[in-house]
């Protein structure tokens, strides 16, 4: 992990390969070397497609590339969503909406707090806005908004 970088994904193309040095103490050979690297960088703002990989009393983690996210329970939905210990749930007390791991949703990244490692870093991330979260979550508001506009029509 790298915070200019991102997280390095895979190393290609080694194009320039120095002489190497042993350092005294050390089992290793270290040499200057030039190569293409496929990196991960999440940016603030940007909209990821995760999956949910735990579901704990705060809120939810998302797998997303080779990085995890937090979403805190306030961050789910604009209802109060609560955790269910048994079923290993979040659920919103008016819309009744389920979230559970495994579940594949869109969120928009808020904060980034990149550190030396994937584990000591942190990113939070919100799905409280128009069109993230769950696909059926989209479409159930898109169905009823339509029904909305129907009745509107025969009157």
């Amino acid at each position: 992990m790298y915070k200019e970088l991102g997280v390095v994904i895979a190393v290609s193309d080694i194009k320039e390969l120095g002489f190497g040095r042993v350092l005294p103490g050390s089992g290793g050979s270290y040499h200057k070397i030039v190569f293409n690297a496929l990196v991960f960088k999440p940016e603030i703002h940007e909209i990821i497609r995760g999956r949910i990989s735990e579901i704990t009393q705060f809120g939810a983690f998302i797998s997303f590339g080779p990085i995890d996210g937090l979403i805190h329970k306030s961050q789910v939905t604009d209802d109060f969503m609560s955790f269910n210990e048994k079923t290993g749930t979040l659920t919103g007390k008016q819309t009744k909406r389920i979230l559970k791991k495994d579940d594949e949703v869109l969120a928009r990244i808020i904060a980034i707090s990149l550190k030396n490692s994937v584990k000591e870093s942190k990113i939070n991330l919100t799905m409280r806005q128009e069109g993230l979260g769950k696909k059926e979550w989209y479409a159930e508001k898109k169905k009823k908004t339509q029904k909305q506009k129907q009745k509107k029509k025969r009157k």
